[in-house]
């Protein structure tokens, strides 16, 4: 079997690629390479490219006609800078991937996975969601996400293609192999800002302490990127059987069901490390919201998926990959 991932040089792209390679599936990357990195395709079929450019990905499917299926992890998502440039990330967020379908269905391609984010859920307290919870992006990069939901569903129901969207909660880790991993040396996510800080020995800033969760502090369902590339691995194998004729498009959440505190995170942090993390409060970002954590069981029953790895596991294997990070991005 065979499947483009489109965005495959990235974070879960790359680990995407890496699961399916495990499992027997052939990786066709098409990746623009302007956050993803070269070297997490070393030994993959990469095409260089933008997933707007339809005479690329006419030629990814005449050279690789045996296509089934297109995993859709293309995307910018970083949270501030989608609010200082919504333009940006509208157009390449919505206007490409609007694009993209538009080359696949021409290549006779039925079958894709999107990536999606929880971010798109009504997250003003801190409570658990399913799929079925009001939604209410706060971000533009989370608009862009429900947004790209609403047009591949409408799209769907016209019977022109087969969507299946995978809310991600936050990943964290590394391909276990690390052969990939995060790709920033300087993330802006939580974790991400946690080690930094530790590292250059600094205190870390506790973004929002007033929210209605149980200590104040932003809640989120931290997932180990690993259990994500598992379960888009079950959903190659099992779309034609999940996505019918009568319901063409879904939508599936990627978390653990388990919410965890920012402070929560700081103290499962400090289990691993052998320094204490020090921290300080701080005012909440713009665009950052309480928070959700799932409470669906839906990937259980459909994907036969839940995830394997604890929050102190994914913790450990972000330390684990910096170093190995280090010397296989030199910039």
């Amino acid at each position: 079997m065979t499947v483009l991932i489109a965005g495959g040089a990235g974070y879960i792209g790359s680990t995407v690629a890496s699961a399916c390679l495990d499992e027997g599936i052939t990786p066709v990357i098409l990746d623009s390479l302007v956050r993803g990195r070269r070297e997490f395709t070393d030994g993959r079929i990469l095409y260089e490219g933008d997933i707007s450019d339809g005479s690329l990905v006419d030629r990814i499917f005449s050279e690789h006609p045996d296509i089934s299926a297109v995993v859709h992890c293309a995307a910018l998502i970083v949270v501030p800078e989608s609010v200082e440039d919504p333009i940006g990330y509208y157009e390449a967020n919505v206007g490409k991937s609007l694009d993209f379908v538009r080359h696949l269905r021409r290549n006779g391609c039925d079958r894709l996975i999107f990536s999606s984010s929880a971010s798109i859920y009504q997250a003003d307290d801190g409570s658990p969601v399913d799929e079925d919870s009001p939604l209410g992006p706060q971000s533009p990069y989370a608009r862009t996400k429900a947004t790209c939901e609403e047009m591949f569903a409408d799209i769907a129901a016209a019977r022109q293609m087969r969507v299946l969207s995978l809310r991600y909660f936050n990943p964290i880790g590394a391909d276990p192999k690390m052969r990939t991993g995060l790709q920033l040396k300087r993330p802006s996510h939580a974790l991400g800002k946690m080690i930094q800080a530790h590292q250059e020995g600094t205190a870390f800033p506790i973004t929002g302490t007033n929210y209605p969760t149980r200590d104040g502090t932003g809640i989120r369902d931290y997932v180990h990127v690993w259990d994500l590339a598992a379960a888009h691995v079950a959903a190659i194998d099992r779309f034609d059987s999940l996505l019918t004729e009568s319901e063409p498009s879904m939508a599936i959440n990627l978390g653990t069901g388990s919410g965890t505190t920012v402070r929560e995170l700081c103290a499962a942090f400090n289990q691993v490390v052998d320094t204490p993390l020090a921290t300080a409060d701080a005012e909440p970002r713009p665009g950052d919201v309480a928070g959700a954590y799932t409470k669906s069981d839906r990937a259980q029953k459909l994907l036969g998926w839940t995830p394997a790895f604890s929050l102190t596991e994914g913790i450990r294997s972000s330390l684990d990959w910096i170093p190995v990070r280090d010397e296989l991005l030199k910039d």
